[in-house]
């Protein structure tokens, strides 16, 4: 209502210019140019519809890129669920082996040796299997915390890119309700000669801010490829290492197991590129509908975020 009351003063305003134009012979009497205010205004009072239709074609992109997301991340899901079954038999194997290797190397010793020698050998098999099982209680704590700190850092990759995901779907959200909220304005001001070009570029802004749902699932479909490609490596290495056909599992599982983690950290790098990738969504955009104004207030807030931080860890230093 506001902006249909600034709209009239502003149509009143522009036919005063362009009869003050008319009357001192600088312009010619034309029709369409006068109605122009007149079809402004009729998209001020329609202002719903008009939106929904001008957002309608964006939403067919949206809807098509997020169709062809959630195919392709039923595959990353199964992926993901073999990989950490993989993971789960590497851990239980080292588990196993570096029990049996622990006591081999007991038994290796002199003075194990020498007693060994005199008792009976079903005394000797029960020896082994409880000190096995002991052994292996202790190298199954050391496995743990490698499969937790794998655990860890792959957890918080995801996060990472889950968080990157919802800055973009958050920043279209305020975005696209702050230009649905204001934009009757600008259709008003372009009702005057000087902001002639606003409504235009409201449009261009607001095609674009609804641009990013598409792009961030198309984005994430891609990111998802890299992920299925990683996990598919991950398997196959995965595979590799318990596969005993060369007779060489333990030199195999012992290399892997002094790399601190039970990952090969290829899946990990995917998910940082994914989230890292998801922030270039507003500058995409602005490729396919070029625009001002919307990547400058997306770094904006960028920066502003990564100053709060800052402030945040400077405040819990100081604590």
């Amino acid at each position: 209502m506001d902006a249909q009351a600034l709209a009239a003063i502003f149509t009143l305003i522009f036919f005063a210019i362009k009869s003050y134009e008319m009357m001192v012979g600088d312009k010619k009497l034309e029709i369409m140019p006068l109605l122009r205010p007149f079809g402004l205004v009729m998209v001020i009072v329609w202002w719903g519809t008009f939106t929904r239709v001008l957002a309608y074609p964006t939403d067919i992109v949206a809807a098509k890129t997020e169709a062809l997301f959630d195919h392709g991340q039923i595959e990353v899901n199964n992926l993901r669920m073999e990989r950490a079954k993989l993971m789960l038999d590497v851990a239980n194997q080292l588990m196993t082996v570096q029990a049996e290797t622990e006591v081999a190397e007991k038994e290796a010793d002199t003075w194990i040796g020498e007693a060994w020698n005199t008792v009976t050998s079903t005394v000797k098999d029960g020896f082994s299997s409880v000190w096995n099982s002991v052994v292996e209680m202790r190298n199954r704590m050391q496995i743990n915390l490698q499969l937790l700190a794998s655990s860890i850092l792959e957890t918080l990759a995801v996060w990472i890119l889950r968080i990157c995901v919802y800055i973009i779907f958050i920043i279209q959200v305020i975005y696209s309700t702050i230009l649905i909220i204001l934009g009757p304005f600008s259709v008003a001001a372009s009702i005057l000669p000087a902001f002639r070009d606003s409504f235009g570029t409201w449009i261009a802004r607001f095609i674009s801010v609804n641009l990013y749902s598409g792009i961030a699932y198309l984005v994430m479909h891609i990111a998802s490829l890299f992920q299925q490609y990683a996990m598919e490596a991950e398997i196959t290495r995965y595979k590799q290492l318990l596969e005993d056909s060369g007779g060489n599992m333990m030199e195999k599982l012992g290399w892997f197991a002094g790399n601190g983690l039970l990952s090969f950290g290829i899946v990990i790098v995917t998910f940082l590129i994914g989230g890292l990738t998801m922030l270039t969504v507003p500058s995409i955009s602005t490729w396919i509908i070029s625009t001002s104004g919307i990547s400058s207030a997306a770094s904006t807030m960028g920066r502003g975020a990564s100053n709060l931080g800052r402030n945040v860890r400077r405040l819990v230093t100081k604590l």
